[in-house]
């Protein structure tokens, strides 16, 4: 976690003007849906465009939930994604594999519903950053709800961790405060529609986000990072 709060992702964007937005906002990262089930999903052509648009500015994250090594590899390449989500059942040996080919940072998700899928994550010893988002049955991510957050006191990997799953400009600097992870996602929480971004919600996201460095039980915290 920087001196400011955390790293902020915006996810699910599917224009190039809430890429844009997201990013003089201050987001560290842009994602794009590419899994057809999700009302976020992204057309590779925008994609591409935001890749463009974005170069150098951001990182821009392609999403993806078990899809063959080849079509990831390929559309990374293809679009130029400078980082890779892996939201599904994809091992440590595909998410390797997929960082040989491409270069890009690798993120892998899990969805956490007890200590078990936390302590599941220490397998991916060699990604860029674990990313934990809420466990529903029969979704993949984008749920619109939290997770117990206390659960992430039994992780034990050095791996930086992305906190995502049902936050919203309320809720997240009770999060952060809970968590102090590295990075946090949103995609839900500020949005005005599926895939269309609020933004007055993005706006008031990323204030909620941002540590009042003059508040004192937090500096012991903001000089160590």
């Amino acid at each position: 976690m920087g001196p400011m709060g955390p790293r902020v992702k915006i996810c699910g964007v599917t224009s190039v003007d809430d890429a844009r937005l997201a990013v003089a906002e201050g987001a560290w990262a842009v994602g794009m849906i590419f899994h057809e089930p999700s009302p976020r999903a992204c057309e590779p052509a925008v994609a591409a465009e935001i890749c463009a648009v974005l170069k150098r500015h951001a990182e821009t994250v392609g999403v993806f939930v078990n899809r063959p090594l080849d079509e990831v590899a390929g559309l990374a390449d293809g679009i130029g994604f400078t980082a890779l989500q892996l939201h599904g059942d994809e091992g440590p040996s595909y998410c390797d594999e997929l960082f040989r080919r491409t270069g890009a940072k690798i993120i892998k998700a899990a969805r956490v519903g007890s200590k078990a899928d936390i302590q599941a994550m220490d397998a991916f010893r060699r990604v860029d950053f674990h990313l934990l988002d809420t466990r529903v049955e029969g979704m993949a991510g984008g749920t619109g709800e939290t997770f117990d957050w206390s659960l992430t006191r039994e992780r034990r990997s050095r791996v930086p961790l992305i906190l995502s799953g049902g936050l919203t400009p309320e809720n997240v600097k009770g999060a952060i405060e809970a968590v102090r992870p590295w990075g946090v996602d949103v995609a839900s929480g500020v949005e005005a529609r599926s895939g269309a971004k609020d933004p007055e919600r993005l706006h008031a996201f990323f204030e909620a986000a941002r540590i009042d460095e003059t508040a004192p039980e937090q500096q012991p915290e903001a000089t160590a990072s």
